[in-house]
């Protein structure tokens, strides 16, 4: 949030304070409150999911979830008043899951009674999504996030294998393997070959030949071997990111070393002083 700027001074000013700093006992106090709101929020949705739940308190669970609209209908407007650029914070990541989170239960006013209940369902689902504005009050949030950005190309080049193995898989099976045994079509083949890669193994569509047994048993072998690949990827970049921030890249002018912490005042290796702008304190008193 380091990015956004209050309007001005007064009013808005300490409105930005306490909505996008935490370092106050308003702003704390701020935080804590909005968090249980989410949490509360998601816990209706949950429940009115629930058709026994939905009878008896249904009209329980209507009145709150209009509560909890109001008040973090309040709390974006109070946002978007607060800040010099508002619309740069309207089209950010967190900007897009306010408006998430309060649309479903503004569009359920307009939605005719006569549309079809799939679509009422999927506003009240698309109220879950409040449960991803808990990421702006976790610190490693915006970490995960940047690896997640670096290891992207890695990871969508690793699917792209995936879909090619999986297609070539699903091919083959779909030759050699009659329709009795669900192999109908290479599309159904593929789902075949996606829940044997992964070794979920659903068992509703069965290989019955020798050989189609043996290209199950490879696939699902391979399966084995890559499910490690987009984990390890991920988490090299989430420990780059990591190092990055706690670490700087500034070499030791003693021995070379460059593995010091960023708040790092001598050399963990030879104990030189760091900061060739300033003179060693050490000397400054022998002196």
């Amino acid at each position: 949030m380091t990015q956004f700027r209050p309007a001005g001074v007064g009013i808005r000013t300490r409105i930005f304070q306490i909505i996008f700093e935490s370092d106050t006992r308003a702003a704390k106090g701020f935080d804590i409150a909005l968090i249980v709101t989410i949490l509360a929020s998601v816990l209706v949705v949950v429940l009115d999911s629930v058709n026994e739940y939905h009878a008896r308190f249904g009209d329980v669970f209507y009145a709150l979830e209009w509560g909890f609209t109001l008040i973090f209908t309040l709390e974006l407007a109070l946002r978007l008043f607060c800040l010099n650029r508002p619309l740069r914070y309207l089209w950010s990541f967190y900007g897009i899951i306010d408006l998430i989170s309060i649309l479903p239960t503004w569009l359920a006013l307009v939605i005719p009674g006569g549309q079809s209940i799939l679509v009422v369902r999927l506003l009240r689902v698309l109220r879950i999504f409040r449960i991803l504005r808990l990421m702006q009050f976790v610190g490693e949030g915006q970490l995960l996030i940047d690896a997640l950005k670096r290891s992207f190309h890695q990871i969508i080049l690793f699917l792209f294998s995936i879909f090619t193995l999986v297609t070539i898989f699903a091919s083959v099976m779909y030759l050699i393997e009659p329709a009795e045994a669900g192999f109908t079509s290479i599309p159904m083949s593929i789902y075949w070959a996606i829940v044997s890669l992964t070794t979920v193994g659903y068992g509703d569509i069965v290989p019955v030949t020798p050989l189609g047994q043996g290209i199950t048993v490879m696939l699902m072998l391979i399966g084995y071997s890559i499910i490690a690949v987009p984990t390890g990827v991920f988490s090299a970049e989430v420990i780059r990111s990591i190092r990055q921030e706690r670490y700087s890249n500034e070499a030791c002018p003693g021995c070379g070393y460059d593995r010091h912490e960023h708040k790092a005042r001598y050399c963990l290796r030879c104990g030189t002083w760091l900061n060739e702008e300033r003179p060693d304190p050490r000397q400054v008193r022998k002196g």
